[in-house]
């Protein structure tokens, strides 16, 4: 079965492009597999889809893998900034077996000595440089015609009906050219084609698992923070390292302390009477009940507006101006 990942960013045509290379495989005679991945993005975010192809006459040529595809046979990198962003995962899963082809000005030299890639290298040239990285043009469907080129399982018609089929709603002139441009690509890669294998399955039997590490699990009375357990220092007030004072507005407050208090790293916030109170001699200030309370009833002040808060409501009127026989 081949598993093809094909990165780029949310307005260049990735989904469209595993769409169209996905059809060209089922024309070909494939069982099929494709969809993209990502999530509420913005345009320009990182983003990728993946297609599965297994041939219909082999044994077993249901597709049973679904999700992210971990070893890839073919890598495509429509847009070689990404390679520099961790997140984007474009690198992740390759092997020694595995074709990575990157859309790019630079040469395959030049990738191979930033990358030290054990993994086959090519490159596909960019024909020109886009201001705007969610606008490299037609860029979905060049990644599409130079993959089904290196599959060597596609040919150029199967290609140019996939993409008429894809795009037919987009209108003659769109499918027009981005048939030109899938088809130049293919051509671009043809001293390649039939470079990429077909990748074998993880044996269920074969499969030797990792070593554990056994941790012993304490009870929980020994295993959970509390800082006034036995052998801990509750006169040490760690409350002096805050700069930020998490305060529970009680308006807001829906009474959902199993929140707030189980997910206290320091049980700085004990429950009274189904009402949070936060120990403000043993709260550091992570900020982690702010973060998680539902109704967002806990707020953060900076420490030191909360001290002189507290300094006036315990001295009132010391810097009114009035004189304190008059208080």
């Amino acid at each position: 079965m081949y598993r093809i990942r094909i990165h780029g960013r949310g307005g260049q045509g990735i989904k469209m492009a595993s769409r169209v290379l996905g059809t060209a495989l089922f024309r070909s005679g494939f069982t099929v597999q494709d969809a993209p991945k990502y999530g509420a993005e913005r345009r320009g975010a990182p983003i990728f889809s993946t297609v599965r192809a297994a041939r219909e006459a082999a044994e077993g040529a249901t597709i049973k893998e679904r999700g992210v595809i971990h070893r890839p046979d073919l890598v495509v990198i429509a847009d070689d900034t990404l390679l520099a962003v961790p997140a984007a995962g474009t690198l992740q899963g390759i092997t020694a077996a595995t074709v990575v082809l990157v859309n790019s000005r630079e040469t395959a030299a030049t990738w191979r000595h930033r990358l030290n890639l054990a993994a086959t290298l090519l490159i596909l040239p960019a024909t020109e440089e886009a201001r705007d990285r969610a606008e490299l043009p037609h860029i979905g469907a060049t990644c599409a015609g130079a993959a089904a080129c290196l599959l060597g399982v596609i040919e150029p018609a199967a290609l140019q009906a996939a993409i008429e089929e894809e795009l037919a709603p987009l209108g003659k002139e769109v499918v027009a050219t981005n048939s030109d441009s899938a088809l130049a690509a293919f051509d671009a890669m043809a001293a390649h084609r039939g470079l990429v294998t077909e990748g074998t399955a993880v044996s269920a039997t074969d499969y030797i698992p990792p070593s554990w590490v056994e941790l012993p699990v304490d009870d929980a009375s020994v295993a959970a923070p509390d800082i006034r357990a036995i052998a801990n220092s509750v006169q040490v007030r760690t409350g002096l390292w805050r700069t930020l004072r998490p305060v529970i507005d009680y308006d807001l407050c829906g009474k959902c302390w199993w929140v707030c208090s189980s997910l206290c790293p320091d049980s700085a916030i004990a429950v009274e009477q189904d009402i949070p109170v936060i120990d403000y001699d043993h709260c550091k200030g992570c900020m982690i009940c702010v973060g998680v309370c539902p109704p967002h009833a806990i707020g953060s002040v900076p420490e030191y507006l909360a001290q002189q808060q507290e300094q006036q409501a315990k001295s009132p009127g010391e810097h009114d101006g009035r004189d304190p026989a008059d208080r």
